[in-house]
């Protein structure tokens, strides 16, 4: 015969709770594994989205480097600088044509 329960026991919330936990338990402990891969990604993700933005804020600044660079490069490069920058060595430009040479 079946174990006969009062009705105070029957309505107590500790009673229905710890009997609902224990009945269900390999399902709460698979929901608390889900719970922690959740909170987990959400920290994986943040921690992705800052070290996106420092390369980001990295590659403005090395951008604008090269632009400079660049810049100073194509400035170097002119005909005029060449010229003011090997003078000094004895170099000069061709004033004239250059002549060609026909061997028959």
């Amino acid at each position: 015969m079946a174990k006969r329960m009062d009705l105070k026991t029957m309505f107590d919330v500790g009673f229905w709770t710890s009997r609902l936990v224990l009945d269900n338990l390999a399902f709460v402990l698979f929901l608390s594994f889900l719970t922690t891969v959740y909170i987990a990604n959400a920290h994986l993700a943040e921690r992705n989205v800052r070290e996106i933005q420092v390369l980001q804020k990295d590659l403005k600044e090395l951008r604008w480097y090269y632009m400079s660079l660049q810049s100073e490069n194509m400035y170097n490069a002119m005909r005029s600088e060449v010229a003011k920058r090997v003078k000094e060595s004895g170099l000069r430009p061709q004033s004239e044509a250059p002549k060609r040479v026909v061997v028959k």
